[in-house]
C-alpha cells in the first residue's frame, strides 16, 4: 500500500543537523526557503521502523503562506486534519509539529514566520485559525498582537473592495525572529 512520508535522509559527515534538514528539503522537495526552523523531538522506538534500529531527529521547518514551492511530481503538500496514509511514524511526528505550533502561536511572535511581510488583519486571521484549527475573532487577534507589541500598521491601505467601504489597513510583525511574547499565554477554542 502506497503511504506518504516525510523527506529526510542521512546527516552528511560535515553537517551538524539543521543544515542537513535544509540541504534535504531544497533537495528532495525543493523548499529552499524556511522562515523558521526548530528541532521537533526524538523519534527513537525500537520498532518504529522495519529492519535495523533507526532514529530520526524530526524539526518544525516553517514557510511563508505567500511562497508556493514547486515540489516534484511525488510530493504534495497535505491538509494535517486530512493526512493520506503515512509511513512509519510519520503521522506522530506530524502531529507534534502541529501541536508545537499551535502552543507557540500562543506565547510567541511565530506568526511572522507564516504570514507575508505585510498583510491585513483579516489576512493574518485566516492563518491562524488554519493553523490553530478553529476561528479566531479579527479584533481580539489584532487587539492582543497589538499589545503584545509584536504588530504595528505600515501606514500603507489596500485598495477598498468592489463594495466600497474603508480600504484595508496592512500590518506587519514588529520582528521577523522567534520572541516569546507571553510565557503565560495560551489560545484556546471559544468555549
Amino acid at each position: 500500500m502506497h503511504r506518504w512520508s516525510l523527506p529526510g535522509g542521512r546527516l552528511a559527515a560535515t553537517e551538524d543537523v539543521e543544515t542537513s534538514i535544509r540541504r534535504q528539503l531544497a533537495e528532495k522537495v525543493d523548499v529552499h526557503k524556511l522562515s523558521h526552523v526548530e528541532q521537533l523531538s526524538v523519534f527513537s522506538a525500537p520498532d518504529r521502523v522495519p529492519g535495523r534500529r533507526v532514529v530520526a531527529t524530526a524539526f518544525l521547518g516553517l514557510v511563508p503562506s505567500d511562497i508556493d514551492p514547486e515540489v516534484p511530481a511525488d510530493t504534495a503538500w497535505h491538509p494535517v486534519d486530512a493526512l493520506p496514509p503515512t509511513a512509519f511514524d510519520h503521522e506522530l511526528i506530524v502531529l507534534a509539529a502541529q501541536d508545537r505550533l499551535r502552543a507557540k502561536l500562543s506565547y510567541t511572535n511565530i506568526g511572522f514566520a507564516l504570514a507575508p511581510a505585510e498583510f491585513t488583519v483579516s489576512e493574518l486571521r485566516g492563518i491562524y485559525s488554519a493553523a490553530l484549527g478553529y476561528q479566531v475573532a479579527a479584533t481580539n487577534l489584532q487587539r492582543v498582537l497589538s499589545r503584545r507589541g509584536v504588530l504595528e500598521p505600515t501606514g500603507r491601505t489596500l485598495p477598498a473592495g468592489p463594495a466600497g467601504g474603508r480600504p484595508p489597513a496592512l500590518f506587519q510583525f514588529t520582528a521577523r525572529d522567534l520572541q516569546v511574547t507571553d510565557p503565560f499565554a495560551v489560545f484556546r477554542p471559544p468555549a
